[in-house]
């Protein structure tokens, strides 16, 4: 029997550096896909510019004819005027909702635009998400280091936060993909080619799901991407389906990978949403070339690269 309700599918915003071509096929697919809501733009570098403003909102109005909920995502780190100058287009428009990915953000879109919350706005209070509803937004995606009782507590599913119309605030968690831990205005990666960050020839799209990098004892330990910094272990919440909604979660966030994210998608329709059983679905990623090793700690309040198995 199909669970209900549905959890709906959302596919957060690339965060790595891919050719133009390779871009455009992504979205193709995607607009084929389960895929309920698609957050496009660059969070991660200005200085990446294969697609810009316009670029977006022309893939934003294509994919909203094929029915995708569409969102424009802002720039995590605002550090220029010319940074802030896109921001302000942003909130100009009128066709998208825009997911603030910093609190600085906020003060400009709150009023304008449709607003989201994104994963890096500091909410860990219900207290906090109540008065970020107040500024009209309509959903937040939580901290990815909370665990799915913190989400319950914050926005319980009997009692939710509510904004000033009277609309329960929907939570997004975030359940497949590297998790993004820190922003910083270095490079990473330009410092670890020996490069300027002002001439680094964009040498992150060699690496189209980031620059693994390796304790002193050879462990996968953090994933280098441009001026972000990330898990090397794979956010995978597939058999926790069950306890997402207990937390109150209504909404699923998967950040996309190089390779083989459509099957991800699909099978997390599947189990989610049509009740197939998780099974090995997971264990034949790999093969596709989907990013690996997995963890969930965070999720059930452990070390965030921990993994099991054993659902929540």
């Amino acid at each position: 029997m199909p669970a209900d309700p549905r959890l709906a599918l959302s596919v957060g915003p690339l965060l790595y550096h891919w050719s133009r071509e390779t871009v455009l096929q992504f979205y193709a697919d995607l607009a084929e896909s389960p895929a309920d809501t698609i957050v496009l733009g660059e969070t991660v570098c200005a200085r990446r510019r294969e697609l810009r403003l316009e670029d977006w909102l022309a893939l934003g109005r294509e994919l909203r004819a094929a029915g995708k909920d569409v969102v424009l995502a802002a720039q995590a780190l605002i550090e220029t005027e010319a940074d802030l100058r896109l921001l302000e287009r942003q909130a100009e428009q009128q066709e998208f909702a825009v997911e603030a990915a910093d609190a600085s953000a906020l003060q400009l879109l709150a009023g304008r635009v449709p607003l989201v919350l994104g994963p890096h706005i500091n909410i860990y209070s219900r207290e906090a998400l109540a008065e970020h509803a107040d500024l009209g937004a309509s959903r937040w995606v939580a901290p990815v280091e909370l665990s799915l009782d913190a989400l319950a507590l914050i926005n319980p599913p009997a009692n939710p936060v509510r904004t000033p119309a009277g609309e329960a605030i929907a939570t997004e968690a975030w359940v497949f993909g590297r998790l993004p831990l820190a922003f910083s205005a270095r490079c990473f990666t330009a410092r670890h080619h020996r490069v300027a960050k002002d001439d680094c020839g964009f040498r992150c799209i060699a690496d189209p799901d980031g620059l693994l990098l390796s304790s002193s004892e050879g462990q996968p330990f953090l994933v280098l991407n441009g001026t972000q910094t990330q898990s090397a272990t794979v956010q995978n919440l597939l058999g926790d389906g069950a306890a997402l909604r207990a937390a109150g979660v209504s909404r699923l966030r998967l950040s996309p990978c190089a390779q083989g994210f459509g099957q991800v998608l699909a099978d997390f329709d599947a189990v989610m949403n049509h009740g197939a059983a998780p099974g090995e679905r997971a264990a034949a990623w790999a093969g596709l070339g989907v990013p690996g090793p997995f963890s969930n700690g965070y999720a059930r309040r452990a070390p965030g690269m921990a993994w099991s198995e054993t659902a929540a």
